[in-house]
């Protein structure tokens, strides 16, 4: 496996326990916001230890009359 690749997988990883530790996967109720607060958590990987807490809203329009 080449370092670069390896490095990757690490890092996300690294976020995947940083979102599991927030709790974000225990929740029943996804939505907009909560899965793109994972994603978000899970790209940041080892950034979340340095005090990044990243969180996304969503506003999805609405359907016209």
């Amino acid at each position: 496996m080449r370092f670069g690749t390896l490095l990757l997988v690490i890092w996300l990883v690294i976020g995947a326990i940083a979102g599991g530790q927030r709790h974000y996967y225990t929740n029943s109720n996804p939505g907009c916001a909560r899965a793109s607060t994972i994603v978000v958590t899970v790209l940041a990987g080892p950034l979340n230890y340095t005090g990044l807490n990243p969180k996304v809203s969503c506003n999805p329009p609405q359907p016209s009359k």
